[in-house]
């Protein structure tokens, strides 16, 4: 366990450094030739994994027509993004670093090479690294394991793959995400590793040949995983004296937005099964930490106590009415953010089974807390579990299609922050467990 905890740790330490200094950016341009990955017309399903057509090489026309990671450098300079910037005082949002850091591949000017573009947005070398070292192996047909060796940020392994999405979508040191940033008007930022990953949409299939050379996908476990990672940064943020409070208000990003964002004339609030904060409080943003406590208990009952013994410490420190409360939120969290390293490593190395989705999935179902956050991530969650369950034959199609069509009904009640009504998520919710394969 050991062992895993560390390459973790390895792994998170070398994404800061790639993101740090991974070599000259090529750009976007040096991928989308139509020998490469800018082919329109793609293999058959028959061809598709064989020798002579390992993948669709349709990969850059994916995320340049459907991914909006193509656009996020053109939505700053859109009617919003610019209200946004004049909102936070700043010039233009297309010329500020704190916006740039994320809607594009940001590299210093001396690392861009002659085809990169800041208004590509976040393109290829955003998420696989900078090209310059590893492209030539790339190009030779060398195996994944010489890309990884050259440089090539290995995006198939959930805890790396979660380590580079979150950089962004929690943020943190020159990547801030601020409640500042919201009250400006940004978006709220939910985010769940592996439904994330196919609405991008995925850019590549999963072919007998993909999985003999980067294993084959699990979603249980990248959505594990993504949770694990997502709750460890979240405490890292949370320890950070950059985010101690500042008078009498500390850094509100960290809190659950619905906890005070909602219609005051929808009555939200109840209790939730796991405890926590009551009405009227601000409570720290715990849904990831209630999904994972869901999942330890399956799959690392021992770390499942510590987790669910430091997020019920972290909401008391959070609460307690002395003076040096920070300090007490700051040691929990520390604490916390250790179990969620811990089950990073174990759940990464699990082999999630049939039994394992089924159990899960009730678990999420059961899991007691309606609040809206909370509810985003179990729908979310329940999407990775039945497409898992689709992927491994674990459930028959007659099944896939029942679950799916009640997943409707979990993203209709979830469709709203404003009219979220807790009761017509757990009857949606009643429907999904009346699905599940037995």
């Amino acid at each position: 366990m050991r062992r895993a905890v560390l390459a973790l740790a390895l792994i998170a330490a070398a994404s800061a450094a790639r993101a740090a200094d991974d070599g000259v950016h090529v750009g976007v341009a040096t991928c989308a030739g139509d020998n490469c990955h800018g082919r329109a017309d793609v293999p058959s399903e028959a061809q598709l994994g064989t020798a002579q057509y390992p993948i669709k090489q349709n990969e850059y026309l994916v995320w340049a027509h459907k991914d909006k990671h193509a656009r996020a450098y053109a939505v700053l300079k859109e009617p919003r993004g610019e209200r946004i910037a004049h909102n936070l005082g700043l010039a233009n949002a297309e010329t500020a670093a704190e916006c740039l850091s994320c809607h594009t591949d940001s590299v210093p000017p001396a690392r861009r090479g002659p085809r990169y573009r800041l208004a590509d947005g976040v393109g290829c070398e955003a998420c696989h690294g900078g090209a310059v070292t590893w492209l030539g192996t790339h190009i030779a047909g060398l195996s994944h394991q010489d890309n990884l060796a050259a440089g090539l940020y290995p995006t198939e392994r959930p805890e790396a793959r979660a380590e580079r999405c979150l950089s962004c979508h929690i943020g943190g040191g020159e990547r801030a995400i601020t409640h500042r940033i919201m009250g400006a008007g940004h978006p709220p930022m939910p985010f769940e590793l592996d439904t994330f990953t196919a609405i991008q949409p995925a850019h590549f299939t999963v072919t007998a040949r993909y999985a003999a050379r980067k294993g084959r996908p699990n979603d249980v476990q990248i959505w594990a995983v993504g949770q694990a990672v997502d709750l460890q940064k979240r405490m890292a943020l949370l320890t950070d004296p950059a985010n101690a409070p500042k008078g009498a208000t500390p850094e509100l990003v960290l809190f659950d937005c619905q906890a005070c964002h909602h219609a005051m004339n929808q009555l939200q609030w109840q209790a939730r099964g796991s405890g926590g904060p009551g009405p009227g409080t601000l409570r720290l943003y715990d849904a990831t930490a209630v999904m994972l406590e869901a999942v330890a208990a399956r799959v690392a009952p021992d770390l499942a106590k510590d987790l669910a013994g430091h997020l019920a410490a972290l909401h008391r420190a959070a609460a307690a009415a002395v003076p040096d409360y920070w300090a007490g939120v700051q040691r929990a969290g520390a604490a916390l953010g250790e179990d969620a390293g811990r089950l990073a490593a174990a759940l990464a190395s699990h082999d999630f089974t049939a039994e394992d989705a089924k159990a899960l999935a009730r678990a999420v179902i059961s899991s007691g807390d309606l609040g809206y956050s909370a509810a985003q991530q179990e729908t979310m969650a329940l999407e990775s579990i039945v497409a898992a369950m689709k992927a491994f034959g674990w459930a028959d199609a007659s099944q896939v299609k029942a679950l799916n069509d009640a997943l409707g009904g979990l993203y209709e009640a979830t469709a709203d922050d404003q009219t979220y009504r807790p009761e017509n998520f757990a009857a949606a919710l009643r429907q999904v467990e009346a699905k599940l394969p037995h």
